[in-house]
């Protein structure tokens, strides 16, 4: 049976899926969702997910939603991932865990907030919201500090202190990835003061790349678009 992908690459858990599978080598198909269009919302892709959100999978008979979700799902189902993304060791399942729990309440609302409600704006026909985005920035900085300071040690990579990038590295890098659409000079002023981050970020590109910088290239496609 081969894995659907329901996907839009300019959805960061998108992006985390897909690398995910091109990495580990995993037989899948991407099917193209829409979000600009509003192709989520339609009575067809509610059958696939009722939530109307990407990315979804079907497999076989098997649905599934929600990103951190269908990574676990994919991870323990298919031969040939390497146990570091996703360990066999209740200890390390459970450190990642808590880095996901922590990721959607806290890391994942800061991105999505700036760019929503700024370059992403007339995009799905919203007003730009300069409050919003300063709110988000907060947020985001707050993530970075912790990441900075608790999950990440000083020598190791990743994550964690692990040598090999988990689910969690993918999914947050993924979602800081995000801020590239405001631009350089924004990229620079809210990463600049977090190095052990930036390094970090750079680990996790080179160990899934090439799959990682050809994700990735859609950020800059739309912000060249939007700009011209």
């Amino acid at each position: 049976m081969k894995l659907k992908v329901y996907a839009d690459r300019l959805s960061q858990p998108v992006r985390a899926v897909i690398i995910f599978c091109e990495v580990n080598g995993i037989d899948y198909e991407e099917i193209k969702v829409d979000l600009a269009n509003r192709e989520h919302l339609t009575p067809e892709f509610a059958e696939i997910n009722p939530m109307q959100q990407l990315p979804a999978i079907v497999h076989g008979s098997f649905k599934l939603f929600e990103s951190h979700a269908i990574l676990i799902y994919i991870a323990s189902s298919f031969p040939g991932v390497a146990d570091h993304w996703y360990p066999a060791d209740v200890y390390k399942r459970s450190k990642i865990h808590s880095v996901l729990d922590w990721h959607h309440s806290n890391l994942r609302r800061g991105p999505i907030t700036i760019v929503q409600n700024s370059i992403l704006a007339p995009v799905f026909r919203s007003p730009l919201n300069p409050e919003a985005v300063a709110e988000g920035e907060k947020i985001l900085s707050a993530a970075l500090s912790k990441t900075e300071s608790f999950w990440l040690d000083d020598n190791r990579p990743f994550l964690l202190g692990q040598n090999q990038p988990s689910i969690a590295d993918l999914f947050l890098v993924c979602d800081i990835m995000q801020v590239k659409l405001v631009g350089e000079t924004d990229w620079n002023r809210l990463l600049g003061p977090y190095k052990k981050v930036q390094q970090w970020i750079e680990n996790t590109r080179n160990a899934t790349n090439p799959h990682f910088d050809e994700l990735h290239k859609v950020l800059k496609e739309l912000k060249e678009k939007l700009q011209n």
